[in-house]
């Protein structure tokens, strides 16, 4: 959610028990501002929270005029003084994907994984044990770049793309109809698509390629992972993701006001095919 109306969708997304105390709230509202300046982003978006052990993660995102492009992730322990976290890599994706449990709290925290790897050919090949030790900051990283991938979500027409390939918020939009704001093909992916390159060109035919560049949440496997409400007197549309606990999407219709937000543990529900 856009740091300059923080407090504002924080009420929205309260009623999934997502909140902060009014002290982290005053030290968000400050340091953010700090943080745009300092490193000169476009636009700075307050992520969320990852609950740990220990301590718990605050996550903010710069991002840049094409906001789909390259962004920067940063991390704190109390709200003010924010880390730059490393690139997440398919690479680093990969190695950390097999570490299990919580989140600890302590970004130089090590978690150490025994591989088993084969050594030579045929009958003289022997089987031997490899420690690998993977930074928590590491996986901190990973994690927050494939929840981006798979559950950060846009209205339709809330961004454009131009003529060179930005993608940019669209000023023109004023919020979805009531009518479409209870659909789930209205929201897309926050991310670069994958199953729109795949449709043939009889498909895309009924596409506005300006606004209908991004994948719809309605196709997600599997069908079910998302929960959609309506809030407050049905003045809010509120999305859940199934697959990420604790992710929570809002939209006000009628207005161009949307957002989202995590605080869960980053663990993904791989037990929700079997649950619905």
């Amino acid at each position: 959610m856009d740091s300059q109306t923080l407090h504002y969708a924080l009420d929205l997304v309260s009623g999934s028990g997502l909140t902060l105390s009014p002290e982290q709230r005053a030290a968000l509202q400050s340091s953010l501002v700090i943080m745009r300046a300092n490193y000169r982003f476009h636009r700075v978006l307050f992520w969320g929270k990852i609950l740990c052990t220990k301590q718990d993660y605050f996550i903010a995102q710069g991002l840049t005029e094409d906001e789909l492009g390259e962004k920067k992730t940063l991390y704190s322990l109390n709200c003010i003084d924010w880390y730059l976290l490393p690139p997440a890599t398919d690479t680093l994706v990969a190695e950390t994907s097999a570490v299990k449990g919580r989140f600890v709290g302590d970004p130089s925290h090590e978690y150490e994984l025994v591989e088993m790897k084969r050594q030579g050919e045929g009958e003289e090949a022997m089987e031997e044990d490899i420690t690998l030790k993977i930074k928590e900051e590491n996986r901190l990283a990973a994690t927050i770049f494939v929840l981006d991938k798979e559950v950060s979500v846009v209205p339709r027409g809330a961004f454009i793309k131009t003529p060179l390939g930005h993608v940019q918020r669209n000023r023109s939009f004023e919020g979805l109809s009531v009518t479409e704001a209870g659909k789930l093909s209205s929201y897309f992916h926050f991310s670069e698509p994958v199953r729109l390159k795949k449709k043939s060109l009889l498909e895309k035919a009924d596409l506005d390629p300006s606004i209908d560049f991004l994948d719809s949440i309605e196709e997600d496997i599997p069908k079910g992972s998302w929960s959609l409400q309506w809030e407050r007197g049905n003045s809010v549309l509120v999305l859940r993701s199934l697959l990420w606990l604790g992710l929570t999407f809002y939209h006000v219709p009628m207005t161009p006001q949307h957002g989202f937000l995590y605080m869960g543990t980053g663990l993904k529900n791989l037990d929700l095919p079997f649950m619905l």
